[in-house]
């Protein structure tokens, strides 16, 4: 079965790397099991709300660069669900695709401490971002805004 994603989770994918654009765009077409984008890129005002929550345990989120989304998983019935089966699933479907893909992703439901089943991101071996202030200089824009603009490279790569 084909899934069809949203208006919705297609704006929230403004501004997101191409290659999680491409991952979640081809898992809507390979997948037994619907999902939603809850969100794609992540304003620096938005994170620090975030971090004062304790939903979010840094201020170098992968959101803030365009190199992370989260997921909601839909029930049988297509109801947004919290259910970990659901989001171990996906995950299932969107590692086998991202290798498809050749596109090394990292799935939060693979943390040791803070277990994130809706979080997927781009591994940051293969995209560092360049230095720290990329992050913290992110355009204060919502998932609506300007497409992914890679930071300039300057040699040496890294991991982040």
């Amino acid at each position: 079965m084909t899934f069809t994603p949203t208006i919705k989770s297609k704006s929230r994918l403004q501004g997101v790397h191409p290659d999680l654009v491409k991952l979640v765009e081809r898992v809507y077409e390979v997948t037994d099991a619907d999902f939603f984008v809850l969100e794609g890129v992540r304003t620096l005002e938005q994170e620090k709300i975030n971090f004062a929550k304790g939903a979010s345990q840094t201020m170098n989120s992968r959101h803030l660069t365009g190199h992370a989304i989260d997921i909601g998983a839909k029930d049988e019935k297509g109801i947004l669900t919290w259910e970990w089966k659901y989001y171990a699933h996906l995950a299932e479907i969107f590692k086998k695709t991202a290798a498809e893909l050749n596109i090394p992703i990292t799935w939060g439901g693979d943390w040791k401490t803070l277990k994130d089943g809706v979080h997927y991101e781009l591994k940051w071996s293969a995209y560092p971002v360049q230095h720290e202030e990329d992050v913290h200089n992110a355009p204060e824009q919502s998932a609506e805004a300007a497409p992914y603009t890679p930071p300039p490279f300057e040699g040496g790569g890294g991991n982040g």
